[in-house]
């Protein structure tokens, strides 16, 4: 009996072996049919200035590739390159130069490969020459391959305009943590270059003190300085340039545009027809200058060891991997009818290619550049300046822009790009804590808006000039005072990756829930200080003052932050006892009915969501009562109150009036998630078209920079939700999906769960949900929408 139960148990492991290899052969079938060739960027003549230059990359490091007056440039940019200030300095400008030139206006090519994520340079259909340029994901290197059919010679210049201090005035210092309340002389101080063997090592070191000193003094903290993260201390960041037949040339003095700049060369000891140059970066706090370059010279060990083809052909892996997560390619017809539809979807992918360079890095991507930003004049005139420069800051981390840039991560797939972000607030977490210990006597850790990357609130936001009597944890600006929910949407992402990739979430516990503990603990707290009663009448939380986004101030139970403590706290409850210690899950549950209601308010008959019970004033342009519906997924498809959303979306005049495409503005999203076609589609189109740069995903400077990455973020969203929402278990696909519009895509949803289809003519192909159990849950709602519109 016990051999014919094995021998059962045998054919239904059998079976289900057998059934998963159908499920991934049918899939790879499916998948063979993307093609990313044609979303190639390629262009046939050479660019006017960096503006118009190609991101390549990969791990934590970012090219911008060009040719002009036929050299080669490309900036480097790698993440957690912070001076002193917290500017997010650039590691300098490559120049390629050849003997004899290999270029004419006719005979010139240039293509981003995004299969393997690298750029290609050649002189066309001539086929004498070729450059290669390419970085690898799992080091820090980057890699320039030139193959000729003459024997040619290259001067390889490292261009630096950090050769000596600079001091760094007016607007300028947007680009660090002073901003625009610089506090004496600022200086960027210089870097320290050198020839070295037949390499050229660079690197910056950061001294004291730093602007975190600064901050920690301004906020009153230099009690427990000793316990805060530091990030900025003896920070060292730089690296070498080599190749095999490379020696040292010349130092010379230039100027790009309006920067005045040092350049170092090496030219090849003989003419070649195979040149490879290598560029090590490192990056870390060392206590030595030494110490680092130890770190460097490891890193050289490890290029001289390693086999050039089986690294290649690991990237390449690793990019065709990436690519194979998820998709979204529209009308891959590109016929004329239809034109701007399949542009939204070459730059979805081109946008999603940007993100996986930028997003491995030890800090998240900025939102304002990410790692791809150029010499800021291009962007305005009249920011003659470096191009270290970006608005906003190089090492602040604006919450409300940060958050579009990863929400789409989750339904492409790409949950480990979402480490960099989680991780910024987790080791953060206890700088945040004892913020609120010192200043209130109590629990829960306090993350503020405008962060930097030592925890503490932006110094100059903070308000360096601040009256004697007012809060010392609360910001001095009538933009961010009591804005503090948004850490909540990371802790929901956090959560929501558990659902999604079945994560492991247990490091990031503790922040979930010092997070929310504050909102807790400091309201009943200012209530305490107001009198005797720390609920209201009904038993519940008294969120005031308060804010709903930066819009409306000093309101009274904020809409925005009222989705967000249920939301999370749900979500938390969701989560198995183990996770919880003894009695731990009924505090929660109890905080949960502590948590007032949404407020409504009716608009010409029609009940609406408002944004909050009341407000003093409106400062910004944001539509908090629509937060309801995304990023807190309380109102949507399939789900009660739809009415509800949607009329607040038609008749709420603040609503309306702030309604645009434009830079972070998410009202595609709103539209999308609240079943609206024609509303979304129309909105869609309008963010994903081409920006205003040669590469068709450099959007911006919106409200921030160029590149703007909270604008691609965003697009990305919108285009997911218009494709794929869920409610529960069910899962709906096309929920304001233009039945005109054909697409191949793959998504990711909860329940561990992806979902590939392929619409032509309004009609479902190929669907293929894993695990296939949950196909069940499937309705396609071009058979089944509403009729509103």
């Amino acid at each position: 009996m016990a051999s014919l139960i094995d021998l059962s148990n045998m054919v239904k492991r059998l079976q289900i072996i057998l059934s998963l290899v159908g499920i991934f052969i049918s899939s790879q079938i499916i998948a063979q049919s993307v093609n990313l060739n044609q979303y190639n960027i390629s262009w046939n003549s050479q660019s006017k200035n960096a503006g118009a230059s190609m991101p390549c990359g990969g791990g934590d490091i970012g090219l911008n590739v060009w040719a002009e007056k036929n050299d080669v440039l490309f900036y480097i940019a790698r993440s957690g390159c912070f001076d002193e200030n917290n500017a997010l300095l650039k590691l300098g400008r490559i120049r390629l130069t050849f003997k004899p030139n290999p270029f004419t206006n006719e005979d010139f090519q240039q293509e981003l490969n995004l299969k393997d994520g690298s750029v290609s340079i050649s002189d066309g259909e001539k086929h004498s020459i070729n450059i290669h340029l390419w970085v690898e994901v799992k080091q820090p290197i980057i890699h320039v391959e030139i193959k000729t059919k003459k024997a040619i010679s290259v001067i390889a210049s490292y261009e630096n305009w950090r050769s000596k201090d600079h001091i760094v005035r007016g607007k300028e210092n947007n680009e660090n943590s002073y901003k625009f309340a610089p506090q004496g002389t600022i200086i960027t101080h210089k870097d320290h270059i050198a020839f070295n063997d037949n390499k050229i090592i660079f690197y910056h070191r950061n001294q004291s003190p730093t602007v975190f000193d600064a901050t920690v003094k301004e906020q009153g903290l230099d009690s427990v300085k000793n316990q805060l993260f530091d990030p900025l201390k003896e920070l060292t960041f730089g690296g070498f340039i080599q190749g095999k037949n490379l020696i040292s040339d010349t130092i010379s003095e230039g100027q790009y545009l309006s920067t005045p700049y040092t350049s170092w060369a090496l030219k090849t000891k003989h003419k070649s027809k195979n040149i490879q140059i290598q560029i090590g970066l490192c990056t870390g706090q060392f206590t030595t200058q030494a110490q680092w370059k130890q770190s460097l010279d490891s890193l050289d060990a490890t290029i001289s060891k390693q086999n050039h083809l089986t690294i290649w052909n690991k990237n390449k892996s690793w990019w065709q991997q990436f690519w194979n997560r998820s998709f979204i390619l529209m009308d891959s017809n590109k016929n004329d009818s239809n034109k701007d539809v399949w542009e939204a979807g070459r730059n979805y992918q081109l946008f999603r290619y940007m993100l996986a360079c930028n997003a491995y890095g030890s800090y998240p991507t900025k939102f304002n550049g990410g790692l791809f930003t150029t010499d800021p004049i291009l962007v305005d005139s009249s920011y003659p300046f470096t191009p270290d420069f970006r608005n906003w800051g190089g090492g602040t981390f604006t919450a409300q822009n940060q958050r579009l840039v990863y929400y789409p991560m989750l339904k492409s797939g790409d949950f480990d790009m979402m480490q960099s972000e989680f991780n910024f607030y987790n080791n953060l977490l206890k700088t945040a804590e004892i913020r609120t210990k010192v200043y209130w006597h109590h629990a829960g850790a306090c993350f503020t808006e405008q962060l930097e990357n030592f925890g503490l609130p932006n110094p100059s936001e903070y308000g360096w000039k601040r009256p004697l009597y007012y809060d010392k944890g609360m910001e001095y600006n009538a933009w961010l005072e009591y804005l503090w929910d948004t850490d909540l949407e990371f802790c929901n992402m956090i959560l929501e990756t558990r659902s999604y990739n079945n994560a492991n979430i247990k490091k990031y516990l503790p922040l979930i829930k010092s997070c929310l503990s504050f909102f807790d603990e400091h309201y009943q707290y200012l209530a305490r200080k107001r009198g005797r009663k720390t609920l209201d009448a009904n038993g519940h939380l008294i969120l005031f003052p308060g804010s709903a986004c930066e819009t409306y101030k000093m309101a009274y139970n904020s809409s925005s932050t009222i989705a967000a403590l249920k939301t999370v706290l749900r979500h938390l409850l969701e989560l198995p006892d183990s996770c919880f210690e003894e009695n731990e899950k009924e505090k929660w549950a109890s905080m949960l009915q502590r948590i007032p209601p949404i407020s409504f308010r009716n608009i010409n008959g029609h009940t609406t969501i408002s944004p909050a019970v009341t407000w003093e004033r409106i400062n910004n342009v944001e539509s908090p009562q629509l937060y309801p519906v995304f990023p807190w997924g309380i109102y949507g498809i399939g789900k009660p109150g739809l009415d509800t959303a949607r009329n607040t979306w038609f008749y709420d005049t603040t609503v309306i009036k702030n309604r645009s495409y434009v830079g972070w503005k998410q009202d595609n999203i709103f539209a999308a998630k609240l079943g609206l076609t024609k509303a979304a589609a129309r909105l869609e189109l309008e963010k994903l078209k081409s920006g205003p740069n040669r590469f068709p995903s450099f959007w911006g400077p919106g409200f921030d920079w160029t590149p703007d990455h909270n604008w691609g973020g965003s697009a990305m969203i919108g285009l997911q939700e218009m494709l794929l929402q869920t409610n529960g278990k069910k899962i709906y696909l096309f929920p304001a999906w233009p039945k005109n519009w054909d697409v191949h895509f793959k998504l990711h949803t909860t329940y561990t769960t992806t979902v590939e289809g392929n619409l032509k003519n309004g009609i479902l192909h190929n669907l293929i949900v894993i695990p296939q159990s949950r196909e069940a849950d499937v309705i396609n709602m071009l058979e089944n929408r509403s009729s509103i519109q």
